[in-house]
């Protein structure tokens, strides 16, 4: 299982940062988190309209972070259904430590607001499971 170790902080603006860099971990259905302020819009958003939320705290730096980036972009154009949000840990790091992250990709599955599941590292098996059960408990009973 791939992860990293959370250095929350350890990069600075002058190594290359732009504001085009967390072009690599969003895309397709994923919304990219730059402030607690738009966290908290897309959670009340998600709230209205039922949604499962599926929080990918991540860093550009990140090898394991930037391997499953494609797959969860993927994952997120399959499923309309579940709002993908990605959050970089070096823009919000005062936000991802109230997360209590220590190693990224971290993954947290919300429903209504709340913490029901998590996942720790780049593990797309464990992932894709964590969305089967997820799709399986949304799916209307059959009678």
């Amino acid at each position: 299982m791939g992860n990293c170790l959370a250095k929350l902080n350890m990069k600075s603006k002058a190594d290359g940062d732009d504001s085009d860099h967390n072009v690599e971990l969003a895309g397709g259905n994923v919304q990219l988190i730059t402030t607690k302020e738009s966290w908290e819009q897309k959670l009340a958003e998600a709230q209205k309209d039922g949604k499962i939320v599926v929080a990918n705290f991540s860093a550009t730096w990140c090898g394991p972070c930037r391997m499953i980036a494609p797959f969860y972009v993927e994952l997120s154009e399959k499923h309309p259904s579940i709002m993908f949000l990605v959050i970089d840990v070096d823009e919000l790091t005062e936000f991802s430590t109230s997360w209590d992250i220590k190693a990224t990709p971290t993954f947290f599955f919300l429903k209504n607001g709340e913490q029901f599941d998590k996942l720790v590292g780049a593990n797309k098996p464990e992932l894709q499971k964590k969305m089967i059960a997820i799709l399986d408990s949304e799916a209307p009973c059959k009678t």
